[in-house]
C-alpha cells in the first residue's frame, strides 16, 4: 500500500469527492482541505460556500478523513481580485480561473500542504499530468466535454511534479457512476459555474460596488451614434445580450454583436450580423507568456489554440516569438478574440502553455 500523503483540494462538489475517494482506494494517506476564497458579501442567496463546505465534510467523513479549512481569501484579493479590477478597469475582459488556479490552488495550497508534510496534492479538475524523463507534461482531460487543462495552462514544472489528477482519466458519467456506487451525499450535485464571489448576482451590481461608472455612446463603425452604453467595463467582445439598442438600422434585421471598445473616447462599436468582418481576427498577440514546460514552443510549426473555454482547437503556428511576447496566426479567422482572456497553445493532447491576449492585433 502507498502511504504517501496526499492533501485533497475538497470543493464539495462531486469531482473533487471522487478525486479523494480514489486516492483512498488506492492507498494513499489522504487529507481534505476545503478552501475559503472570499469574504464580505457572501451569502446563500449568492454563493454557496456553506453548503460547499457541508458537503465536503459529510463526504470526509463517509470516506473516514480528516478535513480542514483555510482560509485564503487575503491571498484570494492581493492575487486575483485585484488584477481581475485593474483588467475591468482597463477595458479588458479577464479570466480569474486561469489566475486563481496558478496563484491560489497550486501555489497557496499546494505550499499549505507542502507545510502539512504533503507529498502531493491532488484536485478534480478533468486534466491529467504525465512525466517523461525527468519533465513533467499537461494533457488534456480524457472526457473532451469536460477537459480543463485551458484553466491550468500556467503551471510549472514544480507545480505538476507535486500535483495528482485522479480523475482526468474518467468522463463525468463515470465519476457520478463511483459517487453513487459509494453513496456520496453529492453524487447528482449540480456543477459550480463561474466564480463565487459573483455567484448568481448580477455582473454590473457587482461591479458597481469596486469601479466607477462611466456611460457613454455606442456606435456603428461608419460613426452613426445608436445608444448609450452603461460603461465600458460591462462589455466584451462578441456580446450580444444586455446592449440596449431598439429597432434596425437601414432595413438590416441581424442583431447587434460588441466589435470594438475605444477607452480613450469612451466609445463602444457594434456591428450587426453573427459573421461581420469586424468580429473576426486572422491573428492575436499575446502578452504575459507562460509556458509549462520553461521552453518556448518553435515558431512557425504548426499548433492548434484555443482563445477561449470549451472552444474547438484551431489550427495556428507562432509567427512572432518575443521574450514575453508572441503573435500567433490562424489557418481560419477566429470569432471574437477577446483581450484579456487567455490563448492556450496545444499540441496533440499536449497543453503547451499560452498567454494573455492584448488589444494589439
Amino acid at each position: 500500500m502507498n502511504k504517501s500523503r496526499v492533501v485533497v483540494g475538497m470543493s464539495g462538489g462531486v469531482d473533487s469527492s471522487v478525486a479523494a475517494l480514489l486516492l483512498k482506494q488506492q492507498g494513499y494517506d489522504v487529507m481534505g482541505l476545503f478552501m475559503k476564497n472570499w469574504e464580505g458579501d457572501d451569502t446563500d442567496e449568492y454563493c454557496s460556500s456553506r453548503q460547499d463546505f457541508l458537503d465536503a465534510a459529510s463526504v470526509a467523513d463517509i470516506l473516514d478523513i480528516p478535513l480542514e479549512v483555510v482560509n485564503f481569501s487575503a491571498e484570494y484579493r492581493e492575487r486575483v481580485f485585484s488584477l481581475f479590477l485593474a483588467e475591468y478597469q482597463a477595458g479588458r475582459t479577464p479570466n480569474p480561473d486561469v489566475l486563481c488556479n496558478s496563484e491560489i490552488k497550486f501555489k497557496a495550497f499546494l505550499d499549505h500542504a507542502l507545510a502539512l508534510g504533503a507529498d502531493w496534492i491532488a484536485t478534480g479538475h478533468y486534466a491529467q499530468a504525465h512525466e517523461i524523463n525527468g519533465q513533467f507534461q499537461l494533457l488534456k482531460g480524457e472526457d473532451g466535454n469536460k477537459d480543463q487543462s485551458y484553466f491550468l495552462y500556467r503551471l510549472n514544472q514544480q507545480q505538476l511534479s507535486r500535483t495528482i489528477f485522479p480523475i482526468g482519466h474518467l468522463y463525468k458519467r463515470e465519476v457520478r457512476k463511483i459517487a453513487l456506487e459509494h453513496r456520496l451525499p453529492n453524487s447528482t450535485k449540480k456543477d459550480s459555474t463561474g466564480i463565487c464571489f459573483i455567484g448568481e448576482r448580477p455582473f454590473r451590481e457587482f461591479l458597481n460596488r469596486y469601479l466607477p461608472v462611466n456611460p457613454g455612446e455606442i456606435h456603428t463603425l461608419d460613426g452613426q451614434i445608436v445608444g448609450e452604453h452603461q460603461g465600458l467595463m460591462y462589455y466584451t467582445i462578441g456580446q450580444r445580450q444586455g446592449l440596449g439598442i431598439g429597432g434596425t438600422r437601414a432595413g438590416n434585421e441581424q442583431p447587434w454583436f460588441v466589435s470594438e471598445k475605444d477607452m480613450q473616447a469612451n466609445v463602444l462599436y457594434v456591428v450587426q450580423g453573427h459573421d461581420h468582418p469586424a468580429l473576426l481576427r486572422s491573428s492575436l498577440t499575446a502578452v504575459d507568456l507562460s509556458w509549462i514546460s520553461g521552453a518556448s514552443p518553435h515558431q512557425s510549426w504548426v499548433y492548434a489554440a484555443k482563445i477561449r473555454y470549451r472552444q474547438t482547437d484551431a489550427p495556428c503556428a507562432i509567427t512572432r516569438l518575443e521574450h514575453d511576447s508572441c503573435q500567433i496566426g490562424f489557418a481560419a479567422p477566429q470569432w471574437g478574440v477577446t483581450p484579456g482572456q487567455s490563448v492556450v497553445i496545444y499540441e496533440s493532447k499536449v497543453c503547451l502553455g499560452g498567454g494573455i491576449i492584448t488589444d494589439n492585433v
